[in-house]
């Protein structure tokens, strides 16, 4: 069974990106440590440093099912409520 990648754009309100930045930057070691987790890597957009993206490759959907589901996540949901305009998430198979 082939990995499963995660590509996941997050934006800030305005005035709320260096708190969505410290966020996110707080599940990184944390996930990394996670079952199933190959990378997490954290990126900010050059010209628009309220778009943020992770790009994630998990060993199987159910352990990243596992990690949706992490005590950490919901922490970071609490911290930035109201904080985050946009977030879309893609579940992805590399091809080549």
């Amino acid at each position: 069974m082939p990995n499963l990648t995660i590509v996941a754009n997050i934006t800030a309100n305005p005035g709320k990106t260096d708190l969505v930045k410290a966020e996110l930057e707080k599940l990184i070691a944390i996930t990394r440590a996670e079952d199933g987790c190959i990378t997490y890597d954290l990126h900010q957009d050059n010209e628009n440093p309220a778009h943020f993206m992770f790009y994630e490759t998990w060993e199987s959907r159910a352990l990243w099912q596992t990690h949706m589901q992490a005590p950490h996540l919901a922490v970071y949901m609490d911290a930035t409520e109201g904080a985050v305009a946009e977030f879309t998430l893609h579940e992805m198979t590399l091809i080549g």
